[in-house]
């Protein structure tokens, strides 16, 4: 039986900035899960992360920043500097971008970025969550990995 607290609390820290499923997935196995549910739930979890960051982003933008100009005007550039980076690397890049298990690499910052770029939001949702289920295979073949090589201290 899953205790419930365990799994909010995996949840959470799941869809945290910064922590993501890079800092659930060991949560998830120090406390009891299972490597397939907790993998299963964390790509879940994390991919979701795209749609209040993007779309968050668009809302606040057309709404509030559009009105400032520096602001607009960054956005714009931040596109207009972009665009070779999109027209050579493309959802495959972004997609590599948020596999890579570092801080900062994952679906947060790649919302973000896609947003920012503005690239396509159900393309970049589908780039992402293959990323995050790269990302997901990575961390967990490494937390057990790492866990199995420790569990004579446990």
């Amino acid at each position: 039986m899953i205790d419930f607290s365990i799994l909010l609390y995996f949840v959470v820290i799941t869809a945290l900035p910064i922590a993501e499923l890079r800092g659930g997935i060991p949560f998830a196995l120090l406390s009891g899960l299972g490597p397939i549910t907790a993998f299963f739930i964390a790509v879940v979890v994390n991919s979701l992360v795209f749609f209040p960051v993007f779309f968050g982003l668009r809302f606040f933008y057309e709404k509030i920043f559009s009105r400032w100009g520096f602001v607009q005007k960054l956005v714009e550039r931040t596109q207009r500097n972009g665009k070779p980076y999109i027209e050579k690397y493309g959802l495959l890049g972004l997609a590599v971008f948020v596999a890579v298990p570092l801080p900062m690499t994952g679906a947060w910052t790649g919302s973000a970025l896609a947003w920012l770029l503005g690239m396509e939001w159900k393309k970049s949702f589908l780039s992402i969550t293959a990323g995050v289920i790269v990302a997901g295979l990575i961390v967990t073949a490494i937390s057990l990995g790492v866990l199995g090589g420790l569990k004579f201290l446990l």
